[in-house]
């Protein structure tokens, strides 16, 4: 893991954090407890390398706050956006089960804070908690079924394209507003463009374009969606 900027913050807000995340709720305390017990949080700031492809993979990671993206490079070099994770997901689980080196880069996007836990732990508690496997499962087939979605709208036009990635990013770290909008944060346009595989230009035309219909709503730090209904209708 590279190397934080700080030392590592208390860890008992972090704790307090994982026992309320739907992946480890209904666990016997014992267990959870154990699982934690060498629990390390850190803060990273923007553009920080977590992980880089090859590492060896020695431990799981679960974002508190904040945002990172997993990228990786086909073969001409050109950098590729494979997902971007917030608030409550994990990451280098893979590695950790088949103890393989890691596939992807991971780097934040936003000031970020994230907890890691030794993957000798998180296999432990893959292999005496069953509930914990049936989660994990469920986890994978909900990332490929994004994969294969994406997959699918590059057939489309670019209209879709950009609704599918602001979908994707609503249904998994959209925040519900007092006035009925799903919010998310607004990334970077080169990000929306490496999800896409559309170019920068062409994601920054198609976002007003959604804006002038009312599709969506824009301030400098947010995304605000009226009706998520609305903006998938397009992508179908």
């Amino acid at each position: 893991m590279a190397e934080s900027p700080t030392n590592p913050v208390s860890d008992d807000t972090a704790r307090t954090f994982l026992k309320a995340l739907p992946f480890f709720q209904g666990l016997p305390e014992a267990s959870l407890q154990k699982a934690i017990a060498h629990l390390v949080t850190r803060p990273f700031p923007a553009n920080q390398i977590i992980l880089l492809e090859k590492d060896w993979g020695g431990s799981v990671y679960f974002i508190q706050m904040g945002w990172v993206k997993i990228r990786t490079y086909n073969l001409n070099g050109k950098e590729i956006t494979l997902n971007i994770l917030g608030a409550g997901e994990l990451f280098g689980e893979m590695a950790a089960l088949e103890e393989a080196t890691r596939s992807t880069d991971v780097i934040t996007l936003t000031a970020t804070t994230i907890s890691s836990i030794p993957a000798a732990d998180f296999v432990e508690l893959v292999n005496t908690e069953p509930l914990v496997g049936v989660r994990l499962a469920q986890l994978m087939a909900k990332r490929l079924r994004q994969v294969n979605r994406r997959l699918q709208v590059r057939e489309t036009n670019s209209l879709a394209r950009v609704a599918d990635i602001l979908v994707f990013l609503a249904e998994s770290q959209g925040q519900a507003t007092d006035q009925g909008e799903i919010c998310i944060p607004s990334l970077p346009h080169r990000e929306l463009s490496s999800l896409s595989g559309l170019a920068r230009e062409t994601v920054t035309r198609v976002l007003t374009k959604l804006e002038k219909k009312g599709l969506i709503r824009r301030t400098p730090d947010a995304v605000f969606i009226p009706n998520l209904r609305a903006l998938d209708d397009i992508i179908h």
